[in-house]
C-alpha cells in the first residue's frame, strides 16, 4: 500500500511574506519559449529564509557551520507533530507531550497558516523547552512560525540554546491539515556554500 504524502511546505511566489526588511521572492523568465527558445529558464532572487526552511548554525553563529555542511540525518526521518495552539507567546515545557523517544518534533502553533501576510506576534519556543527537548534526546525541532524566537527578540535564547546542544532547526511549515502524531519528515536543504539557511521541501509520509 502506498503511504500518503503530506506536503508541509509553502509555495513560493511573487508576495510571499518574507520577515520585514528580508528579500521578497520574485521570479524572472531568461530564456522564454514564446521568444523562440527551446526551452523556458528562470532566474529566482530570494532570502534563504524563503518559505519552509532550514537554519544553519550559521544563522546564530558567525564561526558554526553553514547549511553545506550539514548532516542531513536530522532532516530525515520519524518526527511528532504536536498541536500546541493556545499555548501562549511561548511553547513551555508544559505544552508537551511525552515524546516517547521522538528525536524530531514539530509544532503547530497557527490556527489557520498566513498564506498572504506576514504575521508579526507568533507563538515562538522557550528557551527552556529547547533544553527540555535536548534532554530528550531531540536533534530537530520544527514550527509553522517564522522563527524560534520572537520577532522582537535581541538575545536570541531559544536559537543560543538549538546551538549549545547542536539541534536542527526548520520555520515556517505548514501544518495546518496534519493531525498530531507521529510521520516520516522529508526536509533536505540545499548545499549552498556559506548559507546562513536554505528552503527545503518539507513533506510527511505516513509510517504505515
Amino acid at each position: 500500500m502506498t503511504r500518503r504524502i503530506r506536503d508541509i511546505s509553502q509555495r513560493l511566489h511573487p508576495g510571499l511574506p518574507v520577515w520585514p526588511g528580508d528579500t521578497p521572492f520574485t521570479q524572472s523568465r531568461t530564456w522564454q519559449m514564446e521568444q523562440g527558445s527551446p526551452v523556458n529558464v528562470s532566474a529566482l532572487t530570494l532570502s534563504t529564509h524563503s518559505g519552509a526552511h532550514a537554519d544553519a548554525p550559521l544563522h546564530y553563529s558567525a564561526d558554526a557551520p553553514d547549511i553545506a555542511s550539514v548532516h542531513l540525518a536530522p532532516y530525515l526521518g520519524e518526527c511528532l507533530v504536536v498541536d500546541v495552539r493556545g499555548s501562549g507567546p511561548l511553547v513551555g515545557v508544559g505544552d508537551l507531550p511525552p515524546l516517547d523517544g521522538a528525536r524530531r518534533v514539530l509544532l503547530r502553533t497557527f490556527v489557520a497558516f498566513p498564506h498572504e501576510a506576514w504575521v508579526g506576534e507568533t507563538t515562538a519556543i522557550a528557551a527552556q523547552t529547547i533544553e527540555w527537548l535536548a534532554g530528550e534526546g531531540v536533534k530537530l525541532v520544527g514550527i509553522d512560525g517564522p522563527s524560534i524566537d520572537p520577532q522582537d527578540s535581541k538575545d536570541m535564547l531559544a536559537h543560543k540554546a538549538v546551538l549549545k546542544h547542536d539541534i536542527r532547526v526548520l520555520e515556517g511549515l505548514v501544518l495546518d491539515h496534519v493531525e498530531p502524531g507521529r510521520y516520516e519528515l522529508i526536509a533536505l536543504p540545499l548545499p549552498i556554500a556559506g548559507g546562513d539557511a536554505s528552503p527545503v521541501r518539507a513533506v510527511l509520509r505516513d509510517l504505515a
